[in-house]
């Protein structure tokens, strides 16, 4: 598979990576075993970056994918966990907890060493605390040597301006943004010569929109306003008269734009993995993609957001 520098962090990162929020049951209800082949069909495909958190499935994520890993050398795979988010509405973003946190996902994944850290969701949060507490913290624990990059993550595009602006420049690695670079979505875009500038490596994720883009449509806790999830419908069902899965499109899409590192899919299930892996290896057919974009244009870069009034982005509705 294809790779991308991450930012200056010097990861070759695989254009498709594995999002393993599933593994912790949030979408639907899953099997460890399977989960954990769908990790090992991952890697053996190609795929070499793994992204989770504590939150996801409050902790249960982590902990089938250490059982996963411990099958794997540990050379075959770059891997990214966070700190801050522990469970609905539970931040806690102070020095001793993030140092605190970074220990327990080590023991539940399995390893003494994590790739990249991140600051999970902060929109929901003081920005002054990221920027004057947490992160100074994280940076301790790289010169200790027990992690080596430093991220913040979040869905509102505002908040990371507002952070990387005001850090010495190298403070923040890499950034992840999610339903913002997909089919019915493209506001991410503006940002990234903004993060090439600063060398900060950008990791995509969510690129169906959290189900939006997909046949099975959006969990009931979807935030996505009706006439977006409407919108939506109409392309997958095109798609599916054309005989096509959208979810193909969608990968296709997101993975070309060459100033995205890296986007994440997230699946328990090894045979979804698989078609996402041979959507990303297959030719695009330009022609089915410029009338879904069509179809999805009323849409355009309509979307949701949330945290604090200050972290919101404005949206179109």
């Amino acid at each position: 598979m294809h790779r991308r520098l991450l930012g200056k962090t010097g990861l070759s990162v695989s254009v498709l990576s594995f999002g393993a929020s599933s593994l912790g049951g949030v979408f639907r209800q899953t099997d460890d075993r399977e989960s954990i082949r769908a990790v090992h069909t991952a890697l053996d495909l190609g795929i070499n970056f793994i992204d989770v958190s504590p939150y996801y499935g409050a902790t249960r994520a982590e902990t089938v994918l250490g059982k996963a890993l411990r099958e794997v050398k540990r050379d075959r795979y770059f891997l990214a966990t966070k700190v801050g988010q522990y469970g609905e509405g539970e931040f806690d973003f102070s020095a001793a907890r993030v140092k605190r946190s970074l220990d327990e996902s080590c023991a539940r994944l399995g390893v003494d060493y994590i790739d990249v850290l991140q600051c999970h969701d902060i929109e929901f949060v003081s920005l002054d605390q990221i920027v004057n507490e947490t992160l100074p913290a994280l940076h301790e624990l790289k010169k200790a040597g027990r992690i080596g990059h430093v991220g913040i993550t979040g869905l509102p595009l505002k908040i990371f301006r507002c952070v990387i602006d005001r850090v010495p420049a190298g403070t923040v690695e890499t950034i992840l943004s999610f339903c913002h670079y997909e089919l019915n979505d493209t506001s991410l875009e503006p940002l990234l010569p903004y993060l090439k500038e600063k060398g900060i490596g950008a990791i995509n994720a969510s690129p169906t929109g959290m189900g939006l883009l997909t046949e099975r449509g959006v969990p009931s806790w979807h935030p996505a306003p009706p006439a977006l999830v409407a919108g939506c419908k109409q392309a997958v069902a095109y798609c599916a008269s054309r005989g096509v899965d959208i979810v193909k499109l969608a990968v296709q899409f997101a993975i070309a734009h060459p100033g995205i590192a890296t986007t994440l899919v997230g699946t328990a299930n090894p045979d979804n993995i698989r078609k996402n892996i041979a959507y990303a290896e297959e030719p695009i057919d330009f022609e089915l993609m410029a009338r879904v974009l069509e179809i999805l244009r009323p849409v355009h870069n309509h979307n949701f957001t949330r945290g604090r009034p200050e972290n919101r982005d404005e949206v179109l509705a």
